[in-house]
């Protein structure tokens, strides 16, 4: 809204057109959205402690999570999500379809991750609503985001898939775009969904993820760098870069009262809104197997269980002491910030294997 108002005044005020650069404004989004979550972060902890919105602990989890993180108040994706909006909505171009498309995306999952989260404290318990309502729910939402972005859209290059170290390799999906793009939002919302389970652990991975996709949509909306990298341009798709630097910024000033030991969890407000941007915006930017990529620990948190189901139905084995698999080694003895910090060096690793596939074709 301002990034308009703005425009409108530049022809007048010359100094001005420096808002017209993407790098700039997309600075000014991460700014804006860390500082809102900082401003309000600890008036915002206080007011859900007194109102006691708190998290309910799994009692089949590690022993001494019902210790320490008892009492601690959940519901933190609308804090992330209040300083995520004030970035976009002030800074980004309005006028655009991805945009529209990742608001839509990243607020109807929020809807929906805050009434589990509603669920969880009314009932105080972690179960939440059903496994198949929250599916359905999911399948739904991305399938409406996705019809309405394809209908609208004039991006000739939507239906491709790209693969990475292949400048030549690309799969024309046709009408399974709809279905695969759909699979991805939901894979990519659950998957950061079953990450947050400690203190800080998803946060990370999801700036880091961010911040390669800003780089990547950046370049994407570039015809000179595009060409350069041999990268496919897409028009329009630099904006992407401001609604991830809004992430980036929300997703710090969290991580402030977030890292261990936290005094908010995420929720699934935050985890299901967040991982489902994630996943909408890898589609967008025709880079879903970069976002595999750099987003590994998601990955492998939701194969972790997807297995330990599979295992546990067909031997009656588990493979894992406890599924996500950042509880199986706790389970193992390791310290939760040890998990943790581990898991976020091996997203750095990720992240830079992800973005130097943007070269290696």
């Amino acid at each position: 809204m301002l990034y308009s108002f703005i425009l409108e005044l530049i022809d007048q005020y010359t100094f001005l057109n420096v808002f017209k650069y993407l790098t700039f404004r997309t600075g000014l989004a991460m700014f804006t959205s860390m500082l809102v979550v900082f401003l309000i972060g600890t008036p915002f902890i206080n007011f859900f402690s007194a109102r006691q919105i708190l998290d309910p602990i799994r009692e089949d989890g590690p022993s001494d999570h019902i210790i320490k993180k008892i009492g601690t108040p959940t519901m933190g994706g609308v804090l992330i999500l209040l300083g995520l909006f004030s970035g976009i909505l002030l800074w980004g171009d309005l006028s655009n379809q991805y945009n529209w498309f990742l608001i839509f995306i990243v607020s109807s999952f929020g809807i929906l991750g805050a009434y589990d989260d509603y669920r969880k404290i009314r009932f105080k318990n972690s179960s939440g609503i059903s496994f198949k309502f929250k599916i359905i729910s999911q399948i739904i939402l991305a399938a409406i985001a996705i019809g309405m972005l394809n209908y609208f859209s004039d991006n000739q290059e939507l239906t491709n898939l790209y693969f990475p170290f292949f400048k030549d390799l690309v799969i024309n999906l046709g009408w399974f775009f709809i279905p695969f793009s759909v699979f991805i939002i939901v894979g990519s919302s659950n998957a950061v969904n079953l990450t947050d389970g400690l203190d800080g652990l998803a946060t990370v991975p999801v700036i880091l993820v961010a911040a390669c996709f800003a780089f990547i949509s950046y370049i994407t909306g570039n015809i000179v760098f595009s060409e350069y990298l041999q990268i496919t341009y897409i028009k329009g798709m630099g904006e992407v870069s401001v609604f991830c630097g809004s992430i980036i910024g929300a997703c710090l000033g969290f991580l402030w009262f977030n890292a261990p030991p936290a005094k908010i969890f995420m929720g699934d407000t935050g985890s299901l809104a967040l991982g489902g941007s994630l996943g909408a915006i890898g589609i967008i930017t025709k880079h879903e197997i970069v976002l595999a990529i750099t987003g590994g620990v998601f990955v492998l948190e939701a194969v972790s269980v997807i297995v330990q189901v599979l295992s546990f139905k067909l031997t009656g084995k588990r493979v894992f002491r406890m599924a996500p698999i950042h509880h199986h080694y706790e389970k193992k003895g390791w310290a939760e910030s040890t998990v943790v910090i581990r898991f976020w060096i091996i997203s750095i690793i990720l992240a830079m294997i992800g973005l130097a596939t943007l070269k290696l074709r």
